[in-house]
């Protein structure tokens, strides 16, 4: 295992555990204690966790994992959504990205569309989001309006006031959000109250919303609540979301497609 995937590796497990023994990772990962603690030291150098006596801890509560550390997890299930939700999106339609994994996916979707191989443009995408902006820029076909503000490390998002004057400034067809939370009663949620405020503003300028996210995102909360669940049009989730909560969206007015 190369040290960037053990890296990861090991964050992932941080995150989902709030704190990971050197014994244990080492038993985990494969590797020699050794190896775990040069990686816990080099990972507290650059701040992404923080160091104990005999393991490591992730910062706090809210700790978000920053997006390039992130691994592929649930992968098939991302792009199984993306696939659906680029289906939902018309040529000649303006789409409002969020930043996140799965939208990343939407907007891989939506590059290799046969349909949306040309046009003038194809598609308006408008996104807040820097790799999406980067990764789509190359299509001639696409007219890609990015908003201003300061960047989010963590999530390659540009959020502030100045993204809220480009915003303030646009209408799109569709807003597609990816969430790390999205429940019935609490609605769609992100870690950071920033790009929190970003992402409604997108849906507020948008004819209708999809949140795009796979059934792990489903039934929880987090912090920075997006927007109710009364706002969204659709959500496009996988096969292996629990019918309870899917019967429960549908309830609430919330069009659901499983992938």
């Amino acid at each position: 295992m190369s040290r960037d995937a053990r890296w990861k590796a090991l964050l992932e497990l941080l995150v989902e555990r709030g704190r990971l023994d050197v014994e244990e990772a080492a038993a985990e990962l494969e590797v020699s204690a050794a190896t775990i603690r040069r990686d816990f030291d080099r990972l507290a150098e650059q701040q992404m966790l923080v160091r104990t006596r005999g393991g490591a801890v992730v910062h706090g509560v809210s700790y978000e994992l920053p997006l390039r550390y992130k691994t592929a997890r649930n992968a098939s299930e991302k792009q199984r959504v993306a696939q659906a939700v680029a289906a939902l999106v018309a040529p000649g339609e303006a789409v409002g990205l969020t930043g996140g994994t799965t939208t990343t996916e939407v907007a891989r979707a939506l590059a290799v569309r046969a349909d949306l191989a040309s046009g003038t443009p194809a598609l308006t995408v408008v996104t807040n989001a820097l790799n999406i902006a980067n990764e789509l820029a190359v299509r001639p076909q696409f007219k890609i309006v990015v908003t201003g503000g300061v960047a989010r490390a963590q999530s390659y998002e540009l959020i502030g006031p100045l993204a809220d004057g480009v915003l303030g400034q646009v209408t799109v067809d569709v807003a597609v959000l990816g969430v790390v939370a999205f429940d019935v009663t609490h609605g769609a949620a992100a870690h950071d109250e920033a790009e929190a405020a970003i992402n409604r503003l997108l849906c507020e300028r948008a004819e209708r919303v999809v949140v795009a996210a796979d059934s792990s995102k489903l039934g929880r909360r987090a912090f920075a609540r997006i927007c109710s669940a009364e706002s969204v049009d659709t959500l496009v989730t996988d096969g292996a979301a629990d019918p309870d909560l899917v019967r429960r969206f549908e309830d609430a007015g919330v069009r659901v497609v499983l992938a």
